[in-house]
């Protein structure tokens, strides 16, 4: 009996620890939801595809102009970051009082272009691109923890720290700020309330094309893996109540560890269903996400 107690508890650590590095993920993505929605009132539905085109980039760089590893990420991270750009230059600033319909509308069909010229470049083929520093199990308790969860979890964390140093103590931070609480306002004390869409665009598409690279060794990747992880992290940002603070990354790592759970004990089948579930579960008994507006941290 004490024995399959332990190894229940051992299943319990191992998928806890599973959940907690795809949880990272879907913070990751979610704050990139939070950002482009505090600062501009769009819920980008494209998201998932800067987390595709961080991953099929780097291969890109790695593959054909042989690049290693180092220098081919920053690469990816700056052509996704270009994309991100030229996408809010593009297909958002040129409208004249949209609304929300209209920009649902134009995201989704950014994201399906996006996804449509991935796949005419690379293919419909599964890739997998390789660990940061190898694939020797991590012995903890009596579960194991491969090198690129540390990564992942790592990488998370710095970017979180950096987030939060960028909008509560730079200048630009602290302007995008102030247009998520009033942007008319912000607009007539000076501030470029336009140019600060376009830095919202920049830093989302960039913290979803490092999401795609760090969990691509751990996951593959291919021309279409952006619909799914970008659905998990609005899920995420919608847990948070599109903070883009520590409420999403809460709501990330949450929305993780019971998917990890439900795959593991209830059924593997299960696994996407349950954060359809959590989402609806929430919209419908707390819409406001599970904080509240008046604690979840805006931009």
């Amino acid at each position: 009996m004490r024995n399959g107690t332990s190894m229940q508890f051992d299943q319990i650590l191992q998928y806890t620890l599973s959940g907690l590095s795809t949880g990272a993920i879907y913070a990751l993505i979610g704050i990139g939801f939070s950002i482009i929605y505090n600062s501009t009132g769009i819920i980008n539905f494209a998201q998932g595809e800067f987390v595709m085109l961080g991953g099929m980039l780097t291969l890109f760089f790695i593959n054909l102009l042989q690049l290693p590893l180092w220098a081919a990420i920053p690469c990816a991270v700056f052509c996704a970051t270009l994309a991100g750009l030229l996408f809010e230059r593009l297909a958002i600033r040129p409208l004249r009082r949209p609304t929300p319909l209209n920009l649902v509308i134009i995201t989704i069909g950014g994201s399906i272009l996006i996804r449509g010229i991935s796949m005419l470049l690379w293919g419909k083929d599964t890739h997998s691109l390789a660990s940061f520093s190898g694939d020797d199990p991590i012995a903890l308790g009596g579960a194991t923890l491969l090198p690129q969860h540390l990564w992942i979890l790592g990488i998370t964390l710095v970017i979180i720290i950096a987030n939060k140093f960028f909008f509560y103590h730079t200048i630009s931070g602290k302007a995008m700020r102030a247009c998520s609480y009033n942007s008319r306002a912000a607009g007539l004390v000076g501030i470029d309330v336009r140019r600060m869409v376009l830095f919202s665009f920049v830093i989302s598409s960039a913290m979803g094309a490092v999401a795609g690279i760090i969990v691509a060794p751990l996951t593959m990747t291919s021309y279409d893996v952006g619909v799914m992880l970008g659905l998990k992290g609005f899920c995420a940002a919608i847990i948070g109540g599109m903070s883009s603070g520590m409420a999403t990354v809460v709501g990330g790592v949450l929305l993780g560890v019971l998917e990890s759970l439900g795959a593991g004990l209830v059924s593997s089948g299960y696994k996407d269903a349950i954060a359809f579930i959590i989402l609806l579960l929430i919209l419908l008994i707390r819409p406001q996400g599970l904080f509240g507006k008046a604690e979840a941290e805006r931009v």
